[in-house]
């Protein structure tokens, strides 16, 4: 996870008819998003020097840097009007001071490269016109899809956003093969009166973007919080002895959950201590082969055929490398379980007397004897 939460520095939501500048949200009070970068060193004395440039965040997972030519006095949270291609874009900053420069390196962005500028800090015209343009996005996607019907092109338009002046309008799409959009772009352009850019994504960016809520009750991870894709491959599933089903490993994108690489790792360290599923073990009274295991639990269970589940018996993983290490000196133990939990097992499983409980004295409480308390010799008799 190459962004951490910001849980102190966030910005706050913006009203449109407000009167004050549009800068500084209030500790405790800012929207979490999952670009935020942790300043892990603001408390760090002499940490925070000057850096002339920032980072900028725009809707959902678009982010850039920036130079703050005109010495601006930006912090987390400030909305700023940046140069953009044509005209201006709106967004929020979202990180400030030295670790702007490592967030830069991590996006693979090289030290000399030409950044475009910051010009101010927005204005309340800015912002309203910010939110109209933000408002037509939603209808624009929607005429858009139908265009696109119409010319009959094998693409989905998923989002659509507007640059901070309204001048400009970004199309993101998923498709299978390559597409012919010239003619698209034309008539969207007749239709919007906008500058057109069309960017295709994957199918887990669409859903990144468009969010939705998972089988698990909870906010898809690739709306909330992940921000680069791994690869997810079936090895995963089988690592964890999940059913192959693909209806179950498949997440509202059609690809691979990406919650199965979450456990992988501990799966793996775990199955490390497990003997391998190729060992059989030999006793006296038959070969057992690998059936199953609980890796956390450390227990394996073990079949007399090495096709179907027959006489299971399941022991734990010290026991299974007992018997391993005996096989390797030529020894073979009587039975695959150790004589103590058959004698549990055993006495545990013991029948009971049923006949004993047709007893017609069995609620009978037994009688106590009563002490008799002794009898007290009176010392003070009259003489005769």
């Amino acid at each position: 996870m190459d962004e951490i939460l910001d849980l102190n520095n966030e910005a706050e939501d913006v009203s449109p008819v407000s009167s004050t500048p549009f800068r500084r949200c209030d500790a405790g009070k800012c929207p979490r998003g999952k670009l935020h970068a942790f300043n892990w060193i603001d408390d760090i004395p002499g940490s925070m020097e000057s850096c002339p440039i920032v980072e900028v965040l725009f809707k959902n997972t678009r982010k850039g840097y920036y130079l703050n030519s005109l010495g601006l006095d930006l912090t987390v949270g400030d909305m700023v009007a940046v140069e953009s291609q044509p005209g201006h874009d709106i967004g929020k900053v979202s990180l400030t001071g030295p670790l702007v420069q490592i967030q830069m390196k991590r996006a693979g962005i090289r030290k000399d490269a030409e950044l475009r500028r910051v010009f101010r800090v927005a204005k309340p015209a800015d912002i309203e016109k910010y939110e109209e343009s933000r408002a037509r996005e939603e209808e624009t996607m929607i005429r858009a899809r139908r265009l696109a019907e119409e010319l009959g092109l094998n693409m989905k338009i998923g989002d659509v956003e507007y640059q901070g002046d309204g001048n400009k309008a970004i199309f993101y799409y998923i498709a299978d093969e390559r597409v012919d959009f010239r003619q698209l772009i034309k008539v969207l352009a007749d239709a919007f009166k906008v500058r057109i850019e069309m960017r295709q994504i994957g199918a887990r960016q669409e859903a990144g973007r468009i969010g939705g809520i998972g089988p698990c009750g909870r906010p898809l991870c690739c709306s909330t919080w992940i921000t680069n894709f791994m690869s997810v491959a079936t090895g995963a599933a089988r690592i964890q002895d999940l059913s192959l089903n693909p209806q179950k490993l498949a997440g509202q994108c059609a690809k691979l959950k990406c919650c199965l690489n979450y456990e992988v790792d501990a799966y793996l360290e775990a199955s490390r201590k497990l003997p391998a599923k190729d060992i059989h073990l030999e006793t006296a009274d038959a070969t057992w082969y690998f059936f199953k295991a609980d890796i956390f639990k450390g227990e394996i269970t073990y079949s007399t055929d090495r096709k179907i589940p027959a006489n299971l018996t399941t022991i734990d993983r010290t026991r299974a490398f007992e018997i391993i290490e005996l096989n390797k000196q030529g020894e073979k133990p009587l039975q695959l379980r150790r004589d103590e939990e058959v004698e549990a097992e055993a006495a545990q499983n013991r029948p009971v007397d049923l006949l004993d409980q047709d007893n017609i004295n069995r609620f009978d409480k037994k009688k106590r004897k009563k002490k008799r308390k002794p009898k007290q010799k009176n010392d003070s008799q009259d003489p005769k």
